[in-house]
Parts: C-alpha cells; sequence; structure tokens
C-alpha cells in the first residue's frame, strides 16, 4: 500500500511538473506571436462564451471563447494565427463581435472544453434570444415598410388557426421595420389593441386580437424574457434579444396587471437608432464650440437634465463616443446599458448583487479612470461621489431629472449636496428635450403671416451676439404633409432642442449666497443663454420643424 501511495504522489508530481512545462512553453509562445497569455486554471471560462464555437469547431482549431460581454469576445487558442483560428474570428466579426485572442497551453484548452458537457441543445425557443431564421426575418422587415402594410398583415390573419409565432414576428418585424422605439400590448375587456411608438407618438396598429390569442403571445414573451410564466398579479421586468445578420436588437419588457389582463410594454434598443455621433444632435455652432471646449478639459462635471425620454443618454453617449481615445480610460455605470461604445468599459447596476450607482461609483474610481459616465444621479450619495470624482481630476457625465438648466443646482442641494461642492465641481449644465423633424421629402413651406414675420424679426433681433443669424436670414417654415416615407404622419425622426448653463467662479459665488432659481435664472440670462424654446424657434424658421412641436415640448411660446 505504502508503494502504491508512492507511486500515486510520484505521478501527481510529474503531472504539476509536465503543467507548469506547459503553461511556461505558452508564455514563451505568447511573447513570440505577439499575443497576450492566459492561465485557464486561474480564469474563469463563462458558459455564455463558450457556447459561442459549437464544440467540434473549436477542438479542431485548438481553440476556446472563455469571455463575453455584450459584443466584446475573448478567445483562447494554442495558436491564433493559424488560418482555422483565424476563420473562426472573422466569423465572430462579423456577427459584429469584437473579438481579443489570448495564447493558452492544450491543458488550459482543455479545462476549457469541459464546460461543453453543460451546453444545452440547441431548441426552436431559447429563453432571452428570439430564434427566428435571419433570412425570413429580415424578409418580413423589408416588406412591412409602413404601418399599413403591418396592419394589411394582420388584417389578413384567421385567429382561430393563425400561430402565435406568425403574430409575434409580424409584430416585432413591422416595429424593427419602422423604427418603432416601443411596442404596447393593452389588454382590453375581450380583445387586445397593439401600438406603436413612433418618433414619440403613439399610434394604433391593430385593436382587435382576440384574448385567447393574446394569452398564448404573453406566454411566450415571457418565456423569452426570463418572466414567471403562471404569474399574474404582480408587475414584471425582463429582457431579450433579437439576433440579425448584421446587428442584435435589446428588447426591453416592462408586463404590469391590468383590468382584463396583463399590459406590457417592449422597448427597442436599435443600435442603429441610438447611434449618434456629436456632429449629429443638431446643435448650434456657438453651442457646439462650447461643447468642444467643455470635452476638451481633464475634469469637471456635465449633468445632462430633463425628464424621461427626452434624449439625455444619447446625447452623453455622442460626448464619450468624442472623446474615446487609447491614452484615456473611460467607464460607466449604467442601468441599463442601451448600446454598446468602442473603447469604453460599460458596467450595468445590479441591485440584487448591491452594485448600486453609488456603491458602483466608488468601485469605479479605484479603476484609475479619466471620464466616467454615470447614468443617473438619484441620491446624495452619488451626487456626493460624482462631485468629488469631477474635483479630483476626473471629467464626469451624468443624468438629472430637472425642468431646466437653472433647476439642477437647487436639485442637487435638495439631494443634501454642500452648496460649497456644488459649484467648483460643475462645469456645464445641459437642458434638452426631443422634437419631431418634418419629413424631408414631403414638407411644404408656408407663406408667414405680417404678425408671425413681426414676431421672428424682433425675436432674432434679441438673441445674443454669439449666435451666428446667417443660417437664419432667409426664414423658411414649413408645414407636414405625409407620404409613404413618413407613414403618411409629415413627420421623421426626432432631433433635441438644447439649453447650456456654464459653470465657472461667477456660478460658484452665486451658489454660496443664494441657490434660488431667481436668481440663477438672473445668471443665465447675464450669459446670455438660448434656451430650449428659443432653440426650437431657430429649428423652425429653418425649416426643420414647426412652431406646434416646439410649443408641445416647451410651453406656450413666448417671443
Amino acid at each position: 500500500m505504502a508503494s502504491d501511495d508512492v507511486q500515486s504522489a510520484l505521478q501527481k508530481k510529474l503531472a504539476q511538473i509536465q503543467l507548469e512545462a506547459d503553461e511556461r512553453d505558452a508564455q514563451r509562445r505568447a511573447t513570440q506571436l505577439g499575443y497576450p497569455y492566459a492561465d485557464l486554471a486561474k480564469l474563469p471560462v463563462a458558459l455564455a462564451a463558450i457556447k459561442l464555437i459549437p464544440e467540434t469547431e473549436a477542438k479542431a482549431a485548438h481553440v476556446a471563447a472563455i469571455e463575453i460581454k455584450a459584443q466584446d469576445a475573448a478567445l483562447a487558442a494554442y495558436d491564433p494565427t493559424t488560418p482555422a483560428v483565424q476563420t473562426i474570428v472573422k466569423s465572430l466579426e462579423e456577427k459584429r463581435y469584437r473579438v481579443k485572442l489570448f495564447v493558452c497551453s492544450p491543458p488550459s484548452l482543455e479545462q476549457a472544453w469541459r464546460l461543453y458537457q453543460f451546453v444545452p441543445p440547441p431548441t426552436t425557443s431559447i429563453t432571452g434570444k428570439l430564434e427566428i431564421s435571419k433570412k425570413h426575418f429580415e424578409e418580413l422587415i423589408g416588406h412591412f415598410t409602413t404601418f399599413r402594410a403591418v396592419q394589411e398583415e394582420i388584417e389578413k390573419f384567421d385567429f382561430r388557426t393563425t400561430t402565435t409565432t406568425a403574430l409575434f414576428e409580424t409584430v416585432i418585424a413591422g416595429a424593427l421595420a419602422n423604427h418603432a422605439s416601443d411596442i404596447h400590448f393593452e389588454a382590453e375587456e375581450k380583445t387586445t389593441k397593439i401600438r406603436y411608438r413612433l418618433d414619440g407618438i403613439l399610434h394604433d396598429i391593430f385593436g382587435a386580437i382576440p384574448s385567447r390569442n393574446y394569452d398564448s403571445l404573453v406566454s411566450r414573451i415571457k418565456l423569452l424574457s426570463g418572466l414567471k410564466i403562471n404569474v399574474r398579479g404582480e408587475p414584471q421586468d425582463g429582457r431579450f434579444t433579437i439576433g440579425l445578420s448584421n446587428k442584435e436588437v435589446e428588447m426591453r419588457v416592462s408586463l404590469i396587471p391590468s383590468e382584463f389582463g396583463e399590459t406590457i410594454v417592449m422597448r427597442l434598443l436599435d443600435p442603429d437608432s441610438i447611434s449618434v455621433n456629436l456632429p449629429d444632435l443638431g446643435l448650434r455652432p456657438d453651442d457646439l464650440s462650447l461643447v468642444h471646449g467643455e470635452l476638451a478639459k481633464p475634469n469637471g462635471l456635465i449633468l445632462n437634465t430633463g425628464p424621461t425620454g427626452s434624449g439625455k443618454t444619447t446625447t452623453l453617449y455622442a460626448f464619450l463616443k468624442s472623446i474615446v481615445s487609447p491614452e484615456i480610460k473611460i467607464i460607466t455605470i449604467e442601468d441599463p446599458i442601451e448600446y454598446r461604445v468602442a473603447g469604453v468599459e460599460q458596467t450595468q447596476t445590479d441591485a440584487e448583487a448591491g452594485y448600486t450607482f453609488a456603491s458602483g461609483l466608488r468601485a469605479i474610481l479605484r479603476q484609475d479612470p479619466d471620464a466616467i459616465l454615470v447614468g443617473e444621479i438619484r441620491d446624495k450619495e452619488t451626487a456626493d461621489i460624482a462631485m468629488q470624482a469631477s474635483l479630483t481630476g476626473h471629467m464626469v457625465f451624468s443624468t438629472l431629472h430637472t425642468n431646466d438648466a437653472v433647476g439642477a443646482v437647487p436639485r442637487l442641494i435638495d439631494l443634501g449636496v454642500r452648496p460649497a461642492t456644488v459649484g467648483p465641481a460643475l462645469s456645464l449644465v445641459i437642458a434638452q428635450r426631443l422634437v419631431r423633424l418634418l419629413c424631408p421629402k414631403c414638407k411644404k413651406p408656408v407663406a408667414v403671416t405680417k404678425d408671425i414675420k413681426a414676431k421672428i424679426d424682433q425675436f432674432l433681433t434679441r438673441l445674443p451676439a454669439h449666435v451666428d443669424q446667417k443660417p437664419y436670414e432667409n426664414i423658411t417654415v414649413c408645414k407636414p404633409v405625409g407620404c409613404a416615407a413618413c407613414n403618411s404622419f409629415g413627420y421623421r425622426g426626432r432631433r433635441g432642442i438644447f439649453e447650456f448653463m456654464r459653470g465657472g467662479a461667477e456660478l460658484e459665488e452665486l451658489i454660496l449666497k443664494e441657490s434660488s432659481e431667481v436668481a440663477l435664472r438672473k445668471l443665465a440670462q447675464k450669459q446670455e443663454i438660448v434656451t430650449m424654446q428659443q432653440d426650437g424657434i431657430l429649428k423652425v424658421i429653418a425649416g426643420l420643424t414647426t412652431f406646434e412641436e416646439v410649443e408641445g415640448a416647451t410651453g406656450p411660446l413666448v417671443w
């Protein structure tokens, strides 16, 4: 027996020596090939990642996917330069993945491949991802280019025989084809209504889905979103993904009980519709110059204010994209991550794990970032940490729920932030709303009445000197008409209207003396800020939108 023990100990020792030799060889090869080295015995391999590459392909190419985070994927290979590995990389890149390669040892690969035993076999319906033939789904999207086309398709259905899959695919494809931001399912006494939100406005699509069909649809959505199927009396939130050939669209699902059943709203997070660059925001040259100046600073707090759905996060994403550089580290904490920004480390709050905006921001500061995006300032703790971060050499971006730029300071103080901290930390406060843009294909110029012309002329003379008035010398006021390109609505797309209040010594001094909105408005007038309504009127006389849109977003016009 003793001899057996000695033999066993010797075998273990030899195995350990061989393992260490394999890892040293992997490190040597990594250096020679110019790739980073990974020891998978010390790194956790994600089950979600291992599924990226079919088992037979992975073993044939001597590679394993070891980590996946949104569209970033890490692969470990014996030799990343082989054609087999490069073919797999190309395949993942075609699916919009950003691939990072590592060199590893054969024992590391064997260890990673063991996870394939826990990968479930593919099925036609997997919770969390809508599995439809991409070709078929994209054909549907190509067919439903107008609301009317979607309505006509649903009207053809015989709901006694129509499958849940056919109905669901039609509704989803129609929303994507028409660039809707949300799909609403509203349960009524005997039927269910379907509505799309497009450019902020809800439109009826179909009002007579029988209750039995809708019950099946609810179960399908719950299954996809990871919600409790047998629970009807409580609100639930979930999400799933739609995979297309060139992108993935996230669907955020909110379900609440109502009088006649369960009401569902699905938010479409289409990366194409929310990926906006700084020049695309629609800023006037003077405002754009102001933003560029603030973004060039090494530290400061830029706050974007406005109600939910006013485009605040999209604007801040555009700011981030404009400063991305290999020389700086940018980290975000969001709820949720709406779309991926290349070159930015993005994290998401997780209440169950205790990863809140405050705790996440505190942890992020230990990662030595240069710039930070905090999805929203909701409480004193988050506000205090964000302020301190901006005062200690970090550029901080965040959002706050206030009606206008001036209201940001009183709101921060109401949260409990010390006035002595607010002034030095703030570098720029933005307020914004969204207005619908007139359809460029069918908008029609209208004659301006003498009364309106006089008001516009007076309005232009009161504008600050920093506003370039040349683009508005030829007043062009247009009205919506309606055509096939805009679903006969007369409007297509939305654009922000903005106001900017600068930080600085005057703001600091004022906040220490008085932080009332009355005093702050006087400072805003002294800064000659252009209000959101004024920015909107300028967009009207440039022929981009209408007075009705500006009035709806900012209130009665004050000439």
